[in-house]
């Protein structure tokens, strides 16, 4: 199906020749007037997608015994910045504050900033959150400075990748281009340099593929600017690998399923794995420290998520089936599943020790 973004794409193609995949990628989800996120709630079962938030509240409340427990081991600083990047429809924050509720000093603490770009999301978080003494931000540079809780679920993966293919003469940019009108595939003609492939994934067979995100270094250094004069952790969940690897992870979601990145720019969601490793690497190169990687199977039991599911069967008997099922969902140590293939990584401050399931506290 053509689309009003597809003929954009077309013209800027015939004008400058083609683009990289990130690029394409960047344009289809945050294009002002035809990108995917600019457009439309795409959440929930009417939507192209589920997180975790709309599967279980169990969820935004463990989230919440997190960020208590880092505030805790902070210094219980007062006022204390909780920031969300990507809140999606509002539910986390929702849940996790619910759940701050049962520690008054830390809910009486909070400074909510929430991170969003598209005005569908912003007015949906607002009917979320109404009530709540929130803050909205296009940009995490204009969350006051201060201690600073962050959190961010599935948002890396909709950072736009280059890709990067191996040809028999070497390593060439992937780039989407035009075959008899229509957006194709191709390879750049330049060489890439040596250093932007991992020196132990550059020797590699024809039909290798690497992927990279160039926006890891960025988001490393608004986080870095933070962490100069303040406390920081900042807790990143999302589905992908714990180590740099070959591979082509760049996927079209649309109505539930996966559908052909190329055939309806601005309509589909475009996502691609995460490279843990390589955001662990931008950190440490900020000035960041990094946190060992886990999964969330891992992250999630290990903040009591089994404790938590059983008061809430026992609190309404009659959602017991919803609670398991939302709580199984979570947890699936499938290769496939959430449990194993999503990942929780928390960059912090240098010189502190903030793992990624931190001790519990009492009120």
């Amino acid at each position: 199906m053509d689309t009003p973004l597809a003929a954009e794409i077309r013209e800027l193609i015939a004008a400058d020749g083609p683009v990289p995949v990130s690029r394409y990628m960047a344009l289809c989800l945050g294009h002002p007037r035809h990108g995917y996120y600019m457009t439309r709630d795409p959440f929930g079962t009417g939507g192209d997608f589920t997180t975790a938030p709309e599967i279980s509240q169990v969820f935004g409340e463990l989230l919440g015994i997190w960020a208590a427990s880092v505030w805790d081991s902070c210094g219980r600083p007062s006022p204390v910045r909780l920031v969300e990047l990507g809140p999606g429809r509002g539910t986390l924050m929702a849940d996790l504050l619910r759940a701050a509720g049962a520690l008054p000093a830390f809910h009486a603490a909070l400074d909510i900033h929430l991170v969003e770009t598209s005005p569908v999301l912003a007015a949906r978080q607002r009917e979320t959150l109404k009530g709540a003494p929130a803050s909205w931000h296009a940009d995490i540079g204009t969350v006051p400075p201060g201690p600073t809780i962050l959190i961010a679920n599935e948002l890396l993966d909709a950072l736009p990748v280059r890709q990067f293919a191996m040809t028999p003469k070497g390593w060439r940019e992937r780039v989407i281009g035009l075959a008899d009108g229509r957006l194709a595939f191709g390879l750049a003609p330049d060489p890439v340099p040596p250093e932007i492939i991992p020196e132990h994934l550059r020797q590699a067979g024809p039909g290798a593929v690497y992927e990279c995100c160039p926006a890891f270094e960025a988001l490393c250094a608004a986080l870095s600017r933070r962490a100069s004069d303040a406390p920081l952790a900042a807790l990143f969940i999302d589905y992908g690998h714990a180590g740099s690897a070959h591979g082509e992870t760049l996927q079209a979601v649309k109505g539930h399923g996966f559908v052909d990145p190329l055939a309806e720019p601005g309509e589909a969601d475009l996502t691609a794995h995460v490279d843990f490793e390589a955001l662990g690497r931008a950190a440490r190169a900020a000035g960041l420290a990094a946190s060992p990687i886990s999964t969330q199977r891992e992250f999630l039991f290990g903040l009591g998520l089994a404790s938590r599911a059983e008061a809430l069967a026992r609190a309404n008997p009659a959602a017991f089936e919803t609670v398991r099922s939302g709580v199984e969902r979570l947890v699936d140590p499938s290769p496939t599943g959430m449990g194993a293939l999503f990942k929780t990584i928390v960059l912090h401050e240098s010189g502190t020790a903030i793992p990624v399931i931190p001790e519990r506290i009492t009120p």
